[in-house]
């Protein structure tokens, strides 16, 4: 069951980010959080996070717009650095409120609701009328980057917030699913060169054979539902695909300002 649990959530999520470009980590750590303590739970989910991002860049990365991924990406990775940097300083700050559902705590902070405020923003100017006529010139892509990435960063939903910028710009689906999958990598590997092997130390790696066969069985379920996804792509029509992240994005946004994220 428990193996059954992580790999269905890993083959639904990986498919669903191929195609909107967030939702794996989302997703999948508290899959995993509900089997190990939060810190394995949180390195198995990166593990799992950065391996699949690494196995659709195969699949996806030729369609991404090279113009767009060097504006926009390359601004976002070093915006994060400075994100993370602000949250490790907001760190101590006390949260606006809290709740619980069941053992699980709910924090609601004002980092959380603006950056939730943002989200549902994006989302809602993109079902309205003037939505699809409204564009992101190319001078805007780095400005972009770098509001994406530093809220990224400093929110920890860096997908989320690359989506809902991007859907702005312009791109054919295939181009909008490239250009994110390749800046999600650009950012994964940010991160370990940041937070270096520190984070996968004997302490946040998962122990014994089972708890690393589900880091196993959880990256070939994600590899399956991210050529899945690919094939989903060609299937699906821009308009839908508009919409499909739209509605994403606010459910993302509602659920990150009660601080169920």
């Amino acid at each position: 069951m428990d193996y059954l649990l992580v790999c269905s959530v890993a083959l639904f999520a990986s498919a669903l980010t191929l195609v909107t470009g967030f939702g794996l980590g989302t997703l999948l750590m508290p899959a995993f959080a509900a089997f190990f303590p939060l810190p394995e739970a949180i390195a198995a989910t990166a593990i799992v996070h950065l391996a699949n991002n690494v196995f659709a860049l195969g699949l996806v990365a030729r369609h991404a717009d090279k113009r767009v991924v060097l504006s926009f990406g390359i601004p976002a990775v070093v915006a994060a650095f400075a994100g993370a940097a602000t949250l490790r300083a907001l760190s101590d700050v006390r949260p606006l409120a809290t709740w619980f559902i069941g053992s699980h705590l709910c924090e609601v902070t004002a980092v959380k609701l603006v950056i939730a405020a943002l989200i549902v923003g994006f989302a809602l100017l993109d079902l309205m009328p003037i939505g699809p006529r409204l564009r992101v010139g190319p001078r805007l892509l780095p400005l972009g980057g770098i509001l994406s990435g530093y809220f990224g960063g400093l929110s920890g939903h860096q997908g989320t917030l690359r989506a809902a910028f991007l859907m702005r710009t312009g791109l054919s689906k295939e181009a909008y699913i490239g250009v994110n999958n390749v800046c999600s990598v650009m950012v994964d590997v940010a991160r370990l060169l940041v937070y270096g092997l520190a984070f996968f130390d004997a302490r946040s790696m998962p122990e014994g054979g089972i708890r690393g066969s589900f880091i196993g069985a959880a990256c070939v379920a994600a590899f399956l539902g991210a050529f899945l996804g690919s094939r989903l792509m060609t299937k699906i029509t821009l308009e839908v695909l508009r919409f499909g992240v739209a509605a994403l994005l606010i459910i993302t946004g509602i659920a990150l300002g009660a601080g169920l994220l």
